[in-house]
């Protein structure tokens, strides 16, 4: 049997956080998670995936003209860093393949989570507010930041999240 890692074999198999095991060629660029024999299902992400799946393209906009990369592979700001965030903050929940070398799987990047896809969309937007909060603690415009911080107190991520996946269209029904 050829190694399954290896190009022209049967593809990467992702370790997933739960115990199980994903042939990364199952995972076809539309699905955004899948549900496993552990009984959960996993969200799914790819590089190729836009970062305005999980944030307004405004936003977006904001963070890819304010945040410096250090990736040369990756100069701007996008979903691998997005996905860089929430693994450094879980380690635990996130596999990750470099499938690059596949040219059947039409990524460079996947990732799986322990989470599903609209927990995943949640935690990204409160790395995110976190991130934005850090960043105008070290403005000099005293009035900016108080006024930041209460409109925080009023912003609802799973409202947010909710919202935002109605206008995209983002439940995961047709492409699970």
């Amino acid at each position: 049997m050829s190694d399954p890692r290896v190009p022209g074999g049967r593809g990467a198999v992702l370790d997933l956080p739960c115990g199980e095991q994903k042939r990364v060629r199952e995972l076809d660029l539309g699905k955004r998670e899948f549900d496993c024999p552990c009984g959960d299902a996993h969200a799914v992400v790819m590089d190729v995936h836009p970062a305005d799946r999980f944030l307004p393209e405004l936003l977006v906009e904001v963070l890819q003209g304010t945040i410096e990369t250090t990736s040369e592979d990756m100069p701007e700001f996008g979903t691998a860093h997005l996905m860089g965030i929430v693994l450094e903050e879980f380690p635990e929940a996130v596999v990750s393949e470099d499938v690059s070398d596949d040219g059947e799987v039409g990524a460079g990047i996947v990732w799986v989570t322990d989470f599903d896809s609209r927990r995943l969309h949640e935690i990204i937007v409160e790395l995110v507010v976190e991130l934005m909060e850090h960043a105008v603690s070290h403005a000099s415009d005293e009035s900016a930041i108080t006024e930041f911080e209460e409109k925080m107190l009023q912003f609802d991520v799973s409202e947010f999240v909710e919202q935002y996946r109605a206008q995209r269209d983002l439940d995961p029904g047709p492409y699970a």
